[in-house]
């Protein structure tokens, strides 16, 4: 990223941060660099534990696995982060000069302690008509990310590792390839052991996939 645009960005970052107070967290992605180390801003890291040169979040893997020329910015929805605060998020997509996505911008406020107020409003207002909540997404850090991408890949299949076959391998580590979980550094290693395969199986696994989709 040019020195002067990540300049604006870091003023801009400082300038929200300090309107909105401590719970206010405001992240720069730099999609150039490798993805354990994308942020080269944070300002109010302890909201979500993380800092400068730390890895990229769950929205930032999407981005860089899809690699979709014209993302549309999400705006105000809510994520969690590994210690349960709850965040209202805004992701915004930055674009180069030659108008491909270059870095992503994200605001994330604490709304944790509004929600207490919120919830001890409605006790007192309520009709006893529920209503319902969406989950949040979560924040995590990137190799938080591949344990819970490899979770979703266990559930997806339907059995533990011990009682999976040739097809439910493939299937849960296809999963992972079209997630992003190999962007991760060393993540082949990680997973290899973790279905008890060799590195060599698993990449092959990967290419038997992508050669049925080809033929198809």
């Amino acid at each position: 990223m040019e020195s002067a645009k990540l300049e604006l960005l870091r003023q801009v970052a400082a300038g929200i941060a300090a309107q909105f107070g401590s719970g206010c967290e405001v992240v720069v992605h730099d999609l150039s660099r490798h993805p354990d180390h994308s942020i080269v801003v944070i300002e109010n890291g302890h909201v979500s534990g993380r800092k400068v040169g730390d890895g990229a979040s769950h929205v930032v893997m999407e981005q860089l696995q899809s690699n979709d020329p014209e993302p549309r910015d999400h705006l105000c929805y809510l994520t969690k982060t590994p210690d349960g605060k709850i965040l209202k998020s805004s992701t915004v997509y930055l674009r180069n000069a030659k108008g491909k996505v270059s870095a992503i911008f994200s605001i994330n406020y604490d709304i944790s302690k509004l929600l207490m107020v919120e919830g001890a409003l409605r006790e007192l207002i309520t009709t006893g008509e529920e209503t319902q909540q969406s989950e949040p997404e979560k924040i995590v850090n990137i190799n938080d990310l591949l344990d819970d991408l490899i979770q979703q890949s266990v559930a997806l299949v339907g059995k533990p590792v011990a009682l999976m076959n040739k097809d439910d391998k493939v299937r849960a580590i296809q999963f992972l390839s079209q997630n992003g979980a190999f962007l991760v550094t060393k993540s082949g290693d990680k997973i290899a052991k973790y279905f008890g395969i060799s590195k060599y199986t698993l990449y092959s696994y990967i290419d038997t996939k992508q050669q049925e989709g080809n033929e198809t």
